[in-house]
């Protein structure tokens, strides 16, 4: 229920309506706030083969820089993600909303201008640390601004808006870095950011929890460090090529013992950053596992796709971008219609067909060639799309409608923590795998170089074709390895996140409800809530 941001109590069961009727145009200013967050991303996509470039072009960025200018944004991003959506259940989540959106946007700016690829990492965790204030709270205020009837159709639209921000920022990106420098991709969010808090000052309403959690800093510090750690031996696993060397197998060890701790602390707190007995039901786990899965291949992917498309295929930013268009135009077309399969057939037979599509779709990443006509690589983006949409939509509904609407902050953090730890992991995981299957197909191409040249050249597709540019004609002979490794590499990947999906679709075929029956609703929806009592 809304409650006034002066803490008074609320005065009816129902949403004023005043704020019921201009319910529309808030949940288009929430979209706004979110397309800043997700169009980060998707912009980066586009400009990571650009950053990684020798200056000044770029910033001359190593595949492992580039995955930490990624995870450092990601990393912050989930570990603030529930002790802001404490925040704004105690303060309010429209001074959450607003202040996120300043940090985000002074942070996007310093971003731009930043002289090497560590100036940048930190200014994207800056970046994260804004982001984490904002998501939750678009999707409390939405769950706040609509009764529950309508709130499937309001969350399938959000959703919708994750689709548009995937279309509009592989274009944008590709145009600026068409005309401007790199640092235009994280400059673009300055304007947005002000129209945002231009039209959230004007139209959207604050709510607060009547009964907010405390805030848990011990809980907060375990989750994050215990995340840097685990990423960053995975990362460096990768870089080295070698997952046994003793300094990867501790700093991976000493990460999973700290998120163990974290588990631990969590579970005998009485103000715990997340209430792990929401995870005693079996559906709400299962719609979680389902989000963090589902991210951990689709970036891992992502991460890889550009540059199949630049380096491989020769195609430019703004060319790369146009070619994603599918993907993103599916998720606008579907995410909102979502609910009509849930409907007919049910959230377990919805979901699982789509991670059935996306791991299909990943599998079909293995066969991509040098050569491949492009049109395939189009219908695989746009089933992508597909699959990702039948997926979001109903398993956002199901953890946002698990907990009373007072809580949506915590509901919301919840879901955007899984999801960008999946992400993260992703990145971090399959980027691994692909800098070591990389390493292992072209280091026996590699033997005229000097020893020094050797290991730098082997860490990406990217840092061999620099190399081979600065050799000139002596150069050329490593292009044609570099390509057939790299396609090698991407291969494997693939099929990594191909099987990441299926254990997905098993866990949410086993887990999730079927088609409900009449009157099975209400009982359902008391089941998830008994589960965080």
């Amino acid at each position: 229920m809304t409650t006034p941001a002066d803490g008074a109590a609320p005065t009816g069961r129902r949403i004023p309506e005043a704020v019921h009727r201009r319910r529309w145009a808030i949940l288009g200013v929430l979209m706004l706030s979110l397309l800043i967050v997700v169009l980060d991303n998707s912009i980066l996509n586009v400009a990571i083969k650009t950053i990684s470039t020798p200056a000044p072009t770029g910033l001359g960025a190593t595949q492992s820089e580039l995955e930490w200018a990624i995870n450092a944004y990601t990393l912050v991003f989930a570990g603030l993600l529930f002790t802001a959506g404490l925040l704004g259940d105690r303060l309010g989540r429209k001074k959450v909303l607003l202040g996120g959106l300043v940090v985000f946007g002074i942070g996007s700016a310093f971003a731009a201008f930043s002289g090497s690829p560590g100036e940048l990492i930190t200014f994207r965790a800056v970046m994260g640390l804004g982001a984490a204030f904002v998501m939750p709270a678009t999707l409390a205020v939405l769950m706040n601004v609509f009764e529950r009837e309508e709130q499937p159709k309001a969350i399938g639209i959000w959703a919708g808006g994750v689709g548009l921000a995937i279309a509009i920022g592989p274009i944008t990106g590709g145009v600026l870095l068409d005309h401007f420098w790199w640092g235009s991709v994280f400059l673009i969010n300055v304007p947005i950011v002000l129209l945002a808090l231009a039209l959230m000052l004007w139209l959207v309403p604050d709510s607060r929890d009547p009964r907010p959690g405390r805030l848990d800093p011990v809980g907060v510090v375990l989750s994050v460090v215990g995340l840097v750690l685990l990423v960053y031996g995975i990362i460096k696993g990768g870089q080295l090529a070698d997952f046994t060397d003793s300094a990867v197998l501790t700093t991976i060890g000493a990460g999973l013992a700290v998120l163990v701790a974290f588990v631990v602390f969590e579970k005998r707190s009485a103000h715990p950053s997340i209430d792990v007995t929401y995870f005693g039901n079996k559906v709400f786990s299962a719609a979680i596992a389902a989000i963090a899965l589902v991210f951990f291949a689709l970036m891992g992917v992502t991460f890889f796709s550009v540059f199949y498309t630049q380096s491989v295929r020769g195609y430019s930013p703004l060319q790369t971008g146009l070619l994603m268009l599918p993907l993103a135009a599916a998720q606008m077309i579907f995410a909102p219609r979502a609910r009509l399969l849930v409907d007919r057939f049910g959230n377990r037979a919805t979901t699982t067909g789509g991670l059935l599509v996306i791991a299909a779709m990943l599998a079909a990443f293995a066969t991509l060639d040098a050569d491949t006509p492009i049109w395939i690589l189009e219908v695989v983006f746009f089933l992508m799309g597909t699959g990702m949409a039948h997926i979001m939509t109903p398993v956002s509904v199901v953890i946002m409608q698990a907990l009373p609407r007072e809580k949506a902050g915590s509901a919301s953090a919840l879901s955007n923590t899984f999801r960008q730890v999946g992400g993260a992991l992703g990145i971090a995981v399959l980027g691994s795998v692909l800098s070591t299957a990389y390493r292992t197909g072209i280091e026996d191409k590699l033997g005229a170089l000097p020893p020094a040249l050797r290991h730098t050249a082997g860490e990406s597709i990217e840092a061999t074709l620099g190399v081979a540019a600065k050799l000139g004609p002596r150069g050329e002979a490593l292009v044609a390895p570099a390509h057939d490794a790299f396609l090698h590499a991407m291969h494997v990947t693939a099929l990594w996140g191909a099987g990441v999906a299926l254990v997905g679709a098993v866990v949410v075929a086993l887990f999730l409800p079927g088609r409900q029956r009449a009157g099975q609703a209400g009982e359902e929806e008391r089941e998830l809530t008994d589960a965080r009592s």
